[in-house]
């Protein structure tokens, strides 16, 4: 039996100006946690898988608003293994991201890996819209099948709107429903973990870093308004995450310096 589950949150600041969880909405798989933030007055919610998820059949969301002038962190407990059906239909499963980040406030979306498993499908989409003022780090790992297998098929979208403009729309698909070459040498020559940082920061507006490589299976791209995008590759996860961590330092050394 497939399972809807919708998880929300939203933060708004306190007469403080504390970040405080006035909706902190667990459903279904999606259990919520608040956990220790690592900044004063900011606010950090942990996801944690309360049951293997998703399955094929499966629709499953989280809506994350970050109210005005708000510091907010979302994270994960564990990777979200993306696993086939039970049933003798072979129908995907969804997995939808919506975030809203108002006026003067930051949202770090680091979710831990996406492990898609042999056998599994899985349509997965995030969808942020970000205040003129607005600050956002993003990150994306996909880790294309479990160890000595072969990967699912994955479908993932990504679209961010800035100011009620486009700043960021692409899909990327990976394994036996996606199309030829998906695992050629143009494409992952040969790796099973692809990943990406998406950082938007008005602090960019004035002094944005440049296009460039960061290493032979990496490149920072400048996108249009103030933000970048990291695009990485590697063997596997571990490395991905070392590459995506000096990237987001980096970025985050640049932007306050």
């Amino acid at each position: 039996m497939s399972v809807r589950a919708t998880a929300r949150i939203t933060a708004v600041r306190d007469r403080r100006g504390a970040t405080t969880l006035p909706v902190l909405e667990s459903d279904g798989p999606l259990a919520l946690r608040r956990t220790r933030a690592t900044l004063p007055g900011a606010a950090r919610v942990t996801v944690v898988g309360a049951m293997s998820a998703p399955l094929g059949g499966d629709r499953l969301a989280i809506e994350v608003r970050a109210g005005q002038g708000t510091r907010l962190g979302v994270g994960a407990a564990a990777a979200t293994i993306a696993l086939p059906g039970t049933g003798p239909a072979a129908v995907p499963a969804r997995y939808d991201i919506m975030l809203k980040v108002e006026e003067g406030a930051g949202l770090d979306w680091l979710p831990e890996q996406l492990v898609s498993a042999h056998g599994s499908e899985l349509h997965m989409t995030t969808v942020a819209e970000l205040a003129p003022t607005a600050r956002l780090m993003l990150r994306e790992e996909q880790i294309l099948g479990r160890h000595g297998e072969s990967t699912g098929t994955l479908l993932s979208r990504l679209t961010v709107h800035r100011a009620g403009r486009p700043l960021l729309d692409q899909q990327m698909a990976y394994g036996p429903g996606a199309g030829g070459g998906w695992d050629g040498p143009a494409v992952l020559g040969g790796h099973r973990a692809v990943g990406q940082l998406l950082v938007v920061d008005p602090a960019f507006d004035d002094k944005g870093p440049g296009t460039r490589l960061l290493g032979p299976t990496a490149v920072l791209t400048r996108l249009v308004g103030p933000a970048v995008l990291v695009t990485a590759l590697a063997p596997d996860a571990r490395q991905l995450r070392t590459v995506l961590d000096r990237a987001a330092d980096e970025l985050a050394d640049h932007a306050s310096g």
